[in-house]
């Protein structure tokens, strides 16, 4: 059995009521959180930062998976660490040179927090073939980032399931995480193919009474 993990984003979260909707999440079984950086550069868009990661950190008993929508990554993985980050994931596109990506890679390890790369929907997975081996979580973006509610993009699946091979053909050990469009149309094949760790948003904070019905949906289909 695979241990599959829904991770809730809160970037669809009531920041009015955020320490209720964690608290809500935690009791519902919810073991991480997702928590999305965006500077209005690298993406269209600006949600939060490391002071918003602290105020929460760990409070209610559920990890930190930070990803990081942000140019020059390498400036601000140290603030997110000391906020309490336990995965820090950052975009390949956002650091152009192969050794700066091994730089990062070996700078977010150094502060005690495990390591992410995403890719847009635009990048081959193929493109990650030479850092794979020094990852813990590859993460598959299913929409353009930057905006939340959006759909799911079928080709999506590929990737996932192209990450799935080479993990069993070269031995690796990261998990596939897979963020947007996420909900209960979907669930069933994104885990048939490979996904380990499921982004939902919208899907989760419309309803969060429904969480642990969620939960029950992913853990159906986790195998």
């Amino acid at each position: 059995m695979r241990n599959v993990e829904l991770l809730p984003s809160i970037l669809s979260a009531d920041f009015m009521k955020l320490g209720e909707q964690l608290e809500i999440l935690a009791n519902s079984g919810v073991k991480s959180i997702h928590f999305d950086v965006m500077d209005g550069h690298f993406v269209p868009n600006i949600s939060f930062g490391a002071p918003v990661l602290k105020c929460i950190s760990h409070k209610y008993g559920m990890l930190n998976d930070v990803h990081l929508m942000i140019t020059d990554p390498i400036k601000y993985v140290k603030d997110f660490a000391e906020a309490g980050a336990d995965i820090i994931t950052f975009h390949y596109e956002a650091v152009k040179d192969h050794d700066e990506r091994v730089k990062l890679i070996k700078e977010i390890r150094s502060l005690g927090c495990k390591v992410g790369v995403s890719i847009k929907p635009a990048t081959s997975v193929y493109e990650l073939t030479d850092i794979l081996a020094g990852v813990d979580v590859v993460l598959v973006m299913s929409v353009e980032p930057g905006f939340g509610g959006q759909k799911f993009i079928p080709d999506s699946l590929e990737k996932i399931a192209i990450l799935r091979g080479i993990r069993e053909k070269e031995q690796l050990d990261y998990k596939i995480e897979v963020d947007g469009g996420i909900n209960v149309a979907n669930i069933k094949e994104v885990i048939k193919v490979g996904a380990d760790m499921l982004v939902a948003g919208s899907y989760v904070f419309k309803d969060l009474s429904k969480v642990k019905e969620i939960l029950e949906e992913v853990e159906k289909y986790d195998a």
